[in-house]
């Protein structure tokens, strides 16, 4: 389904039923990821690019069957047939890579040759220049995971401000396509930039879900700062209505609790999936936000499900690993709280994850495979509730989900 007609961009909650989303198959930048540069990467392996994207085709198959899925590697081929955009692009890139020794290069390129190498990166072969470092312009293996480095909250994309600069080409790449491509009607604000007056903010998109048309809940950890919520709260105030933000704290560490939703994603108006060490743990304080007008005023919760339930949404939670301590360690490493719903009550996730399927069939969600419903052995649109699952023992090893590799930019309102 590619549809290139304007999307008025809506996002009113984590689970309504999914109108469009972008994503990145992963593709050659992959393979650039070695032991030697992993940690630069942000990666704690070296993925298979073949086996990964025998998987990702599944998961980009389903998600086909029920949705408009956009490329982003298309869409910026798309803009960069304007010379304009093309040369603004490029300098900006070099500017802030303070790689200006490219730009003429970059700038000769054909569009769909410049689109993928600023995906796959730039080797020094490919240029007359020396440098210790084999890469002239260094790949960005994580842009499959569509999540972190923009979001939609309600009628506005916003682009994050990564913790890490590895990853800023990604949000200069996206603020382009958001801003210049027909497909998008919506105006886009970097919160970090637009709102923080210290300079310091970070917010990465993993840790903000929209839950309902007035509340919003945050991770505070190792990728999202005090100053990032603080821009969330700000931009929050220009919106009518009083908003709700919670925000909950994560472990500093491990990786696999870099974001709230490795701990925490939404299933259903009634249900989520959730870590239990750590969301209904008392070391990780969570506080709620209410903000109305130009006030906002804050105070401790007991825990997450608590202070939405305050809010009117009850929670049932089902738990990763199926409550059994080891069980859910393992599986919330990798990626077992991870889930992405296309409408209430139906979503995708990894198979891998055996122990918290069993309490997601227990919970009343039939287990489909995303072969069967890739090749149409079963409607998913004839299943009342369920989860589809999809294979990912090489994706997982990227450290991220279903939910991390999907940028949804409309659903339709869910009724509470």
């Amino acid at each position: 389904m590619d549809s290139q007609e304007g999307i008025n961009v809506s996002v009113n909650s984590e689970i309504g039923k999914l109108q469009h989303v972008l994503i990145h198959m992963p593709g050659p930048e992959l393979e650039k990821v070695t032991p030697e540069n992993a940690h630069t990467f942000l990666f704690s392996d070296i993925l298979n690019m073949q086996v990964a994207q025998k998987e990702y085709g599944y998961f980009k198959r389903v998600l086909q069957k029920v949705t408009q899925v956009h490329e982003v590697a298309d869409l910026l081929t798309d803009i960069l047939h304007d010379e304009n955009v093309k040369n603004s692009l490029v300098e900006r890139i070099c500017k802030v890579e303070d790689k200006g020794f490219l730009a003429a290069y970059l700038k000769a390129l054909p569009a769909e040759d410049l689109s993928r190498q600023l995906i796959e990166g730039v080797r020094l072969e490919d240029v007359t220049f020396i440098n210790k470092d084999p890469y002239a312009l260094l790949p960005i293996p994580n842009l499959f995971f569509m999540r972190d480095a923009s979001f939609t909250m309600f009628d506005n994309i916003m682009i994050s401000n990564m913790a890490t600069t590895v990853r800023a080409r990604e949000c200069i790449i996206l603020n382009s396509i958001y801003n210049l491509h027909p497909l998008f009607d919506t105006k886009v604000i970097n919160p970090a930039l637009n709102y923080d007056t210290h300079g310091e903010g970070t917010v990465e998109g993993g840790d903000v879900q929209i839950i309902r048309d007035d509340v919003v809940i945050c991770g505070l950890g190792s990728r999202t700062n005090m100053h990032g919520v603080e821009a969330l709260v700000e931009h929050l105030k220009t919106k009518p209505g009083v908003k709700h933000l919670i925000f909950q704290e994560l472990p500093l560490e491990p990786e696999s609790f870099i974001h709230l939703d490795m701990v925490f994603t939404m299933l259903d108006v009634d249900k989520c999936m959730i870590y239990e060490p750590v969301i209904m743990n008392s070391a990780y304080k969570t506080f709620h936000i209410t903000v109305d007008g130009q006030k906002a005023v804050g105070k401790e919760v007991p825990d997450l499900l608590a202070g939405l339930k305050e809010l009117g949404i009850d929670l049932e939670p089902v738990y990763c690993g199926n409550r059994n301590n080891d069980w859910a360690a393992r599986e919330q490493w990798h990626s077992g709280c991870n889930f992405f719903c296309f409408e209430p009550g139906k979503f995708i996730g990894y198979g891998r994850n055996q122990h918290t399927l069993e309490a997601l069939n227990k919970a009343g969600f039939n287990i489909l495979t995303a072969s069967d419903v890739a090749n149409n052995k079963v409607d998913v649109n004839k299943v009342r509730k369920c989860i589809v699952a999809f294979e990912g023992n090489e994706l997982s090893r990227g450290g991220g989900g279903a939910r991390c590799m999907t940028m949804p930019v409309q659903r339709m309102p869910v009724e509470w």
